[in-house]
C-alpha cells in the first residue's frame, strides 16, 4: 500500500498508481522536510517568548495545578537546536545508507526496511531527534560546524551535477522540438531563456560590486567577483568553439547561461558570509537565540542568499526523488539507472484484488536506484540546510554569540570554482577521451 507497508491504508484509494521505489523516495524526502519544518520553528525570533506565554510550559512561565515545570524552553531553540536537529537528520540517513549497502534487488530482506516500515522509521527519527538534544553543549556545536561546512560543500556540488544535467537536457529536447516542428519558435525561445539567464547574471554582478565593495578596501570581494566573472566568461567561450561543437553538437550558451548565473548566486552567498561590516552589508552578530546583539544593527532575520538556497534546496532534493536522467554519464555519476531495473516486473500488482494495490514493486530483478547513494545524498542535504538556516554562522566558545567565519566564505567560493571546472570538463572531455562514449 501507499504508506503502510502490508498494512491497509484507507488513504491508498486516492493514491495513483506508481512505483515502490519512487514512493520510499519521497517519503524519505519528506522525513527530510519534516525536519527542516521544526528546525525553521525552532530557529524564528520570538517563539521563546510565545512559549514562556504558555503556563507551565517552560522553566519560570508559572505553574499548573500547583507543579512547577523545570523545563529550559532555551534549550531547544536557537541555533543550537538546529545543530542538533541537523545531527538527528545526519545521523538517521547515515544509519540507513550503512544497513542499504549493496541491496541489489526487492528480493533481499533489507529492501523490505527501505520500502516500508514506515511508521517505525518515524519513531526511530523522533528517538534519535531527541536523544541529539542530551548531548552535553561542550565542544559539540563548535566541531559539528566543520562537518556541516564538508556535507554542505559537497551538496553545492551535487547541486552541480544536477544543474549540468537540467541544462543538458533543457537544450536537447528544445532542439529536438526545433528539428520536429516549428524551428524559428523553438530557437526563438532558445535565444530568449538564454538573453534572460545572461541579463540577469550581468544585473547580479554590477549588484555585487554596487553593496559588496568599496572604492577602499574589500580587495577579496572584488578579487571572487572578478574572478568568477572571468571563469563564466572562458566557459561560455569554450561551450560554442568549433571543436566543441562537434564532438557535442547540443552544447551551447543555454548550459553556459545556467551555469553562470548558479555561479553568480553562489559567489553573492559568499559575500554575504564576509565576516567585515564595512564590506558586508547584511552581516549581524547573533546570540544563540536568535536576536540581534546590543552593539549591532537590527536587520532582518534571514537574508536573500538562504531564502534562495532553501529554495534551490527543495528543488534539488525533489529531484534526487524523482529524477532518472536521459544521460548514461550523469546516471552512472549519480548511481541512477536509465529506467527502473524490473519495471515490469510489478505491473501485475496494479491489477490485483481489483485495482486496490497502487505501488507495485518494480525491484524484483534490480534497484532502479543505489539506496547507499540515495541515503548520503539526503544526509548532505541535511547538513546543507543546516548551515542554511544558521547562515553558516559559527558559535563562539561560549554559544552565546555566533559569527561569520571566513571559513563559509572560501567553502562557497572554491565549490563555485569546482563547479565551473566540472562543467568544463563536460565540454571537453569528448575531445580529450575520443575513446570513450560520452554520448
Amino acid at each position: 500500500s501507499c504508506l503502510c507497508g502490508s498494512a491497509p491504508c484507507l488513504l491508498c484509494g486516492c493514491c495513483p498508481s506508481a512505483k515502490n521505489s519512487t514512493i520510499s523516495r519521497l517519503l524519505f524526502t519528506f522525513f527530510l522536510f519534516l525536519g527542516t519544518l521544526v528546525s525553521i520553528i525552532m530557529i524564528i525570533p520570538g517563539v521563546e517568548k510565545e512559549l514562556h506565554k504558555l503556563p507551565g510550559f517552560c522553566e519560570g512561565s508559572g505553574s499548573v495545578l500547583g507543579v512547577q515545570t523545570n523545563v529550559d524552553c532555551s534549550s531547544f531553540l536557537g541555533h543550537k537546536a538546529v545543530y542538533r536537529m541537523g545531527f538527528a537528520m545526519a545521523a538517521f540517513f547515515c544509519l540507513f545508507a550503512v544497513l542499504m549497502v549493496c541491496v541489489r534487488s526487492s528480493k533481499d530482506p533489507r529492501a523490505a526496511l527501505q520500502n516500508g516500515f514506515w511508521f517505525f522509521k518515524f519513531l526511530v527519527l523522533v528517538g534519535i531527534t531527541v536523544g541529539a538534544f542530551y548531548i552535553p553543549d561542550g565542544a559539540f556545536t563548535s566541531v559539528w560546524f566543520y562537518f556541516g561546512v564538508v556535507g554542505s560543500f559537497l551538496f553545492i556540488l551535487i547541486q552541480l551535477v544536477l544543474l549540468i544535467d537540467l541544462a543538458h537536457s533543457w537544450s536537447q529536447r528544445w532542439l529536438r522540438n526545433a528539428d520536429e516542428g516549428n524551428a524559428k519558435g523553438w530557437y526563438a525561445a532558445l535565444c530568449t531563456i538564454t538573453f534572460i539567464f545572461y541579463a540577469a547574471s550581468i544585473a547580479a554582478v554590477v549588484l555585487l560590486y554596487v553593496y559588496y565593495t568599496k572604492p577602499e578596501g574589500c580587495t577579496e570581494g572584488k578579487a571572487f567577483i572578478s574572478i568568477n566573472l572571468i571563469l563564466c566568461l572562458i566557459v561560455s567561450v569554450v561551450s560554442i568553439l568549433p571543436k566543441i561543437q562537434e564532438a557535442q553538437p547540443h552544447s551551447g550558451l543555454l548550459q553556459a547561461s545556467l551555469i553562470t548565473l548558479y555561479t553568480i548566486y553562489v559567489t553573492w552567498s559568499a559575500l554575504a558570509n564576509v565576516p567585515t561590516q564595512h564590506c558586508n552589508p547584511t552581516l549581524l552578530l547573533r546570540n544563540s537565540t536568535g536576536s540581534a546583539t546590543a552593539t549591532e544593527p537590527l536587520t532582518t532575520w534571514w537574508d536573500a542568499p538562504s531564502i534562495v538556497g532553501l529554495v534551490i534546496f527543495i528543488l534539488c532534493t525533489l529531484f534526487i526523488s524523482l529524477r532518472s536522467s536521459d544521460h548514461p554519464q550523469v546516471n552512472k555519476l549519480m548511481l541512477t539507472e536509465e529506467s527502473g531495473a524490473g519495471a515490469g516486473a510489478g505491473q501485475d500488482g496494479t491489477a490485483e484484488e481489483g485495482g486496490v494495490r497502487r505501488a507495485y514493486d518494480n525491484e524484483q530483478d534490480g534497484v532502479s536506484y543505489n539506496y547507499t547513494f540515495f541515503h548520503l545524498c539526503l544526509l548532505l542535504a541535511a547538513l546543507y540546510i543546516m548551515m542554511t538556516l544558521t547562515n553558516w554562522y559559527r558559535p563562539d566558545e561560549s554559544l552565546q554569540v555566533l559569527r561569520s567565519p571566513w571559513t563559509a566564505v572560501w567553502v562557497k567560493i572554491c565549490s563555485s570554482w569546482a563547479g565551473l571546472l566540472l562543467y568544463l570538463w563536460t565540454l571537453v572531455a569528448p575531445l580529450v577521451l575520443p575513446d570513450r562514449d560520452f554520448s
